[in-house]
């Protein structure tokens, strides 16, 4: 661990200004990261063919609990972003859709993100972009491996 330690401190401090990124800090209409995460996360299912998810699969795609979605579904809801929806055929099942006005700021939060993004691509060209999302990803799988033994 000792001779890993430059760069150790270089990972967390690199990690620090990336949580502190002014690409997070803006938030749109007032929303929250995880409301507009969770409207994106419903405007994906539904150009991806899976429209109205339930809140369990919302959860599963944002690799958070249930309730923690629920919570912002209900806020979501009384914005007039999000409205559920019920299932003629299983009157049990309940499903969560976009209004239009949900419909309009899912598209401009995804035109701001992939306006974003892009400056990022510009500024580190596509080899570093690409070696990036690679490297997030590994670090990703890394961090969320429950079969990982901590140390």
């Amino acid at each position: 661990m000792k001779e890993n330690h430059e760069t150790i401190l270089r990972l967390q401090e690199a990690l620090t200004r990336f949580a502190k990124a002014e690409w997070r800090q803006k938030p749109l209409h007032g929303l929250t990261r995880s409301d507009i995460r969770i409207l994106y996360c419903i405007m994906e299912c539904e150009a991806t063919g899976s429209p109205k998810p339930r809140i369990s699969d919302i959860s599963k795609r944002l690799l958070v609990t249930t309730p923690t979605v629920t919570q912002l579904i209900k806020k979501l809801i009384e914005e007039e972003l999000i409205e559920r929806t019920v299932d003629p055929d299983d009157r049990r099942s309940v499903g969560i859709a976009l209004t239009e006005k949900g419909k309009a700021v899912a598209k401009e939060a995804d035109a701001l993100i992939k306006q974003k993004l892009g400056g990022l691509v510009d500024f580190l060209g596509v080899e570093e972009s690409e070696k990036l999302a690679e490297l997030l990803t590994k670090a990703f799988h890394y961090y969320h491996n429950p079969e990982r033994s901590e140390t």
